[in-house]
């Protein structure tokens, strides 16, 4: 896991001095990369990199790498976990004799002279962002991998392409635009993040997953007015799919598996498969465990491949309502790892939150970012990399919209709109505690268990006054402001990627619809966008290993019937894990990584939130209308309803133009 960044200049010169530009782009990086720094320079490009050394801990394995035939030039941020695979495919076919190292950037390289560059990454099963230099053509190419595990910014400055890992990389470029775009704002406070392919400046963007931008010769010397898609081009610059989703979820349609029994044996020995893959490493390696299905799943696959206990890792808090570190260590005891936990106080969950601006680099509002943050930190005390259980709800059907949303709207797709109003108005009028009640009750009959079940009523009741089908309610289930109405000085939200046409063979399968919104644009753009900033901010490798591409592909197989039963969803994954840790260690709500911010913004976060949320302040920095902001502040302030979501998103884009913007 590293750190890369670099510069193409828009004619081919050097435009004053390139080394300290790379140099001033590179050096903030060094969290990603504490190991080694190292920078190329060519006619017009430069290519700066972090490392952080997992595999090939010598020189050998060190970056900017040049192939051995001197032709190409790679930066890598990501591990390649089929790379010994790759090599011994290169060798049968007589492309490599002898290797300098056991790096699996040389690896790489070696495959992109043998095979080329999208037909490598396609036989690459791994998490990367790559720059490649092309000497011979002259050609610029980056790349992502297939879901967005690694970042890359790319962009204009000045005269210059500019890219990186993170955007105080490119921060470091004299020509970079530091103003707002608002078009970017809107979606983040819908949202609460910037969805690819902008960022939220303008001129700057992130590269798709799965996509491959290519420069040709020199830099176009103009900005595109909107970002460039996969099959756009602009001049010498285009972008191209070399790996689809989309693909992915057509071919998992057409071969549907019937046979339970086989399905789960199939799926057991795919994810084992995966995770052994994923636990090669030069450097000391655990996981993170919250008890929950997927972390314990992922731990106790671990445990049955590892020579000796697998270290594990949790936090606790004060506050029992928010606390799964019993749940935790319940299933460490059970499945014999090296457990570690450690008790976070609300002041050290606090204390973390002025460093966000910094550590996530545009606005971020996703609260988890704290205790994952946390997590992070104290992993990284003993190990240098950590497995995860991130993207089983995505892939297995985990999340409670993916059987509330169909059942509500099969109950409400038949009233006009206006009567959907007065029922969100009538679902309101209920107090919250109320609600509260009702989910309990619920609950101890055999219907699904829901934590806060009068926060979600009411979040929801807001929701239904403009949805128009299902797919409007999962936008609405996922949005927070209406970004346009907010946002000064924009006559209407761009459009996002949950725009983008979805594969037919999920039109009679709402909650597969859900799925796939998820995983192109929450899953990359939140989830692992939280986890690598906060990971790395820490110097720690973190891995994902249901997101290989084996899983991913498996997973589009099952049928819905296998993903959500019984009011439970993943219920494969449930079938491999019940026969290794016992059922009552794992059933309970689905609680999430929550902290009790909504009581501290009534508390001790007052002060703070107050300042920034000041009407005075929001009409100079001329960007959002104060007016339902301070609605929702002084609603907030008498106990109901909640209105967290929202004012955190509001809160975080405050602290980040309070950082950064005269930067």
């Amino acid at each position: 896991m590293c750190g890369l960044t670099g510069l193409l200049d828009a004619d081919g010169s050097t435009f004053g001095d390139i080394r300290g530009r790379i140099a001033a782009m590179t050096g903030p990086l060094s969290h990603r990369g504490p190991d080694a720094e190292g920078i190329w320079i060519g006619e017009g490009v430069a290519l700066g990199h972090r490392r952080l050394a997992i595999l090939d801990l010598s020189a050998a394995g060190a970056q900017p790498m040049i192939s051995a035939c001197g032709r190409w030039i790679i930066v890598i941020n990501g591990e390649i976990y089929n790379h010994l695979d790759l090599r011994r495919e290169l060798e049968a076919a007589g492309a490599v004799l002898t290797w300098r190292g056991h790096s699996d950037t040389e690896t790489l390289l070696a495959g992109i002279a043998h095979w080329g560059l999208d037909e490598t990454l396609r036989r690459a099963t791994g998490m990367f962002a790559l720059a490649l230099w092309d000497r011979r053509e002259r050609r610029l190419s980056l790349a992502r991998d297939r879901m967005g595990e690694k970042p890359l910014y790319w962009g204009w400055a000045g005269r210059s392409i500019v890219f990186g890992s993170e955007l105080k990389a490119l921060r470091g470029h004299p020509g970079f635009p530091c103003g707002i775009c608002r078009a970017a704002l809107a979606q983040y406070l819908r949202f609460t993040y910037v969805p690819a392919p902008r960022s939220i400046h303008p001129g700057i963007f992130k590269l798709e997953p799965g996509t491959v931008l290519e420069v040709a010769g020199h830099a176009p010397a103009t900005v595109p007015s909107e970002p460039l898609r996969p099959g756009e081009q602009h001049g010498s610059l285009s972008i191209r799919r070399y790996w689809s989703l989309n693909d992915v979820i057509e071919m998992g349609c057409r071969t549907l598996l019937t046979d339970e029994e086989e399905a789960i044996g199939a799926l057991e020995h795919t994810l084992r498969t995966a995770i052994g893959r994923q636990m090669v490493a030069d450097v000391p390696l655990g996981a993170f465990l919250s008890g929950g299905i997927d972390s314990s799943l992922v731990t106790a696959l671990m445990q049955e491949q590892s020579p000796g206990p697998v270290k594990t890792f949790t936090i606790g808090f004060e506050n029992p309502a928010f606390n799964e570190a019993p749940h935790a260590a319940a299933v460490a005891r059970h499945l014999g790892t090296d457990h570690s936990e450690m008790t976070v106080t609300e002041q050290d969950a606090r204390e973390v939150i002025p460093h966000l601006p910094d550590l996530y680099d545009e606005p971020f509002a996703d609260s988890s970012q704290i205790p994952t943050f946390l997590l992070c930190r104290a992993a990284r005390a003993n190990v240098t990399v950590a497995l995860s259980g991130d993207a089983g709800d995505e892939l297995f059907g985990g999340y409670n919209r993916y059987f509330w949303g169909p059942r509500i709207w099969q109950r409400l797709s038949w009233m006009p709109p206006a009567l959907r109003r007065g029922v969100g108005a009538g679902t309101r009028a209920i107090p919250i505690p109320a609600w509260d009640r009702m989910g309990h009750m619920l609950g101890r009959v055999g219907g699904p268990r829901i934590m806060w079940p009068g926060d979600k009523a009411h979040r929801l009741a807001r929701r239904l006054r403009e949805v128009n089908n299902l797919d409007g309610l999962y936008r609405s289930l996922v949005s927070e402001w209406d970004g346009a109405a907010l946002v000064r000085g924009l006559q209407k939200e761009p459009r996002s990627l949950l725009d983008d046409s979805l594969p037919a063979c999920l039109d009679g399968d709402p909650v597969a619809r859900m799925m796939a919104q998820d995983m192109r644009s929450y899953l990359p753009d939140d989830i692992l966008c939280k986890v690598d900033r906060a990971a790395m901010g820490v110097s720690l490798e973190t891995r994902v290993p249901f997101l290989d591409p084996a899983v991913i592909a498996f997973s589009m197989r099952l049928p819905a019937r296998m993903r959500i039963r019984d009011n439970q969803g993943k219920w494969a994954l449930r079938q491999i894990l019940y026969r290794r840790v016992p059922r009552e260690l794992i059933e309970r709500p689905k609680a999430g990584f929550a902290i009790p911010i909504g009581d501290w913004l009534r508390g001790p976060l007052r002060p703070w939130a107050e300042d920034l949320l000041t009407p005075a302040r929001l009409e100079q920095d001329g960007f959002l209308d104060p007016r339902p902001i301070r609605k929702i502040w002084m609603e907030h302030q008498s106990g109901r309803p909640d209105g967290t979501p929202r004012l955190w998103a509001v809160l975080m884009f405050q602290a980040w133009l309070e950082r950064w913007r005269n930067v």
